[in-house]
């Protein structure tokens, strides 16, 4: 397994981490099997993944809750977690100011069952609070021991600098994939000119990467990925075909789609993290050996180029 430091501090993680949103995400998905889920987490934990990203806005804490039941199970010392605030679901609303924050970080801490979170974003930004001020009071946790290291997601580049104000932010998370590179413009340069490690959620478009998909495929009903364009007719059967070039190149490396996709990501300057979700442990097994395969010059060249035709 490759390793990063998040930057700004002396935490190690595991480059391949693992997304929890489906670990009793029941308001995201349907029909989870919540011990298939702690087991999912287990198998990370079990085979070198020692990043774990959650959020309080999954399954409206259950997802914490599970994840700490098997954090339980392990020594501190064995893995990072990161958790989010900022998203109010008993409201329905955003909420970034500081006494919410500070709120949701303790009902957080006592779900996840720890005296501490290693890596903790503001989930969304709400549009009324200063971010700034957001992360003043995240700063202040921070000195109380509650958090190791302070970070922001879902925000754009003028966002992220005014969070970034004071040079407190230790990572941004924000979707990156081969599918959707709008981040490679401006926020990726910044980040690694300011020492902020990326961290790419939904690194396999949300499952179209991972190459199972056809052109007939249909979402369940109540599927939260019904709202993303990527699946929206005309998108989705663009992005199938790319998926089907895409193929040939990991067959150059001896490898599945779902993989390469995790490479290219590891390969972008800035990205210390990619969080893959899942449901089963079988996910997590096949997602591993992504951390060890190294995509030459031409290789990169020949996936940009399949990017750039479509």
């Amino acid at each position: 397994m490759k390793f990063s430091t998040l930057q700004k501090t002396d935490i190690q993680i595991s480059a391949l981490g693992l997304g929890t949103n489906a670990v009793g995400g029941h308001n995201l998905y349907s029909d989870l099997n919540e011990e298939i889920g702690k087991d999912f987490v287990r198998a990370a934990l079990d085979n070198g993944i020692t990043f774990i990203d959650t959020a309080d806005i999954y399954g409206k804490g259950r997802s914490e809750e599970l994840v700490g039941e098997v954090l339980k199970e392990y020594d501190r010392s064995q893995f990072v977690i990161a958790t989010k605030g900022g998203s109010d679901w008993r409201s329905g609303t955003k909420n970034n100011s500081p006494a919410y924050l500070r709120s949701a970080l303790e009902e957080s801490l006592e779900r996840l069952q720890l005296d501490y979170v290693d890596l903790y974003y503001i989930h969304w930004p709400d549009g009324k609070t200063p971010i700034s001020e957001a992360v003043a009071e995240l700063s202040r946790m921070k000195k109380e021991g509650k958090i190791r290291a302070i970070g922001v997601s879902n925000v754009s580049l003028e966002q992220l600098k005014e969070a970034n104000s004071t040079g407190e932010i230790s990572a941004v998370q924000l979707a990156y994939h081969m599918l959707n590179r709008e981040i490679e413009q401006e926020i990726l340069p910044y980040c690694v000119e300011n020492k902020i490690s990326v961290v790419a959620y939904g690194p396999l478009a949300f499952g179209i990467l991972g190459g199972t998909y056809t052109e007939d495929f249909v979402l369940e009903d109540g599927d939260w990925r019904k709202s993303v364009p990527l699946f929206q007719e005309g998108n989705f059967e663009k992005n199938i075909r790319i998926v089907e070039q895409l193929k040939e190149v990991a067959e150059k490396k001896g490898t599945d789609v779902s993989n390469l996709a995790l490479a290219w990501l590891l390969e972008q300057p800035g990205v210390d993290a990619v969080i893959p979700g899942g449901k089963k442990p079988e996910q997590v097994l096949s997602n591993i050996a992504a951390s060890d395969i190294r995509l030459e010059a031409e290789i990169l060249d020949e996936i940009d180029q399949i990017l750039k035709e479509q």
